[in-house]
């Protein structure tokens, strides 16, 4: 009685973190097309910024469009690389950088329920770009969603 309580519970504890994850990767899917979402971008073509010992490839899609950015950076996380360049803006919360900004494009919740999804080769990360870690050749991906 007590294994087929457990089994039950932890069936219940996968099914959760299934639907989670897929909300997730969702959003690393789901995308505007919208040119507007372009007219106010800082780049429009891809750029390498600079000189640093890891590279890091950050992919920004919003809308139909895409373009990257090759950081050179010796910054341990991915928003400090970032914002070095001044590529990324937005807000401090208890859970990090809320990015509100990138490559001049604005995605704001409050405003049209927009946001920046953070992956990492086409999967959703589960921690925001200040607590994520650069490595060496890593992929990232910024989709703009709503």
């Amino acid at each position: 009685m007590k294994a087929q309580k457990t089994i039950k519970i932890f069936n219940i504890l996968m099914l959760s973190a299934l639907i989670v994850s897929m909300l997730f990767t969702a959003g690393c899917n789901k995308q505007t097309s919208s040119d507007e979402l372009w007219k106010t971008a800082l780049y429009t073509e891809d750029k390498t910024f600079g000189e640093g010992a890891k590279t890091a490839y950050v992919e920004v899609k919003a809308g139909d469009k895409s373009i990257t950015f090759t950081l050179k950076t010796d910054k341990e996380n991915l928003a400090d690389a970032l914002l070095e360049h001044k590529l990324i803006e937005g807000d401090d919360s208890q859970f990090g950088l809320y990015i509100k900004k990138v490559n001049g494009i604005l995605a704001d919740y409050d405003i049209n329920q927009s946001y920046w999804s953070l992956c990492k080769d086409g999967e959703a990360l589960l921690s925001g770009a200040s607590d994520t870690k650069i490595s060496d050749g890593e992929h990232y991906e910024l989709v703009y969603t709503k």
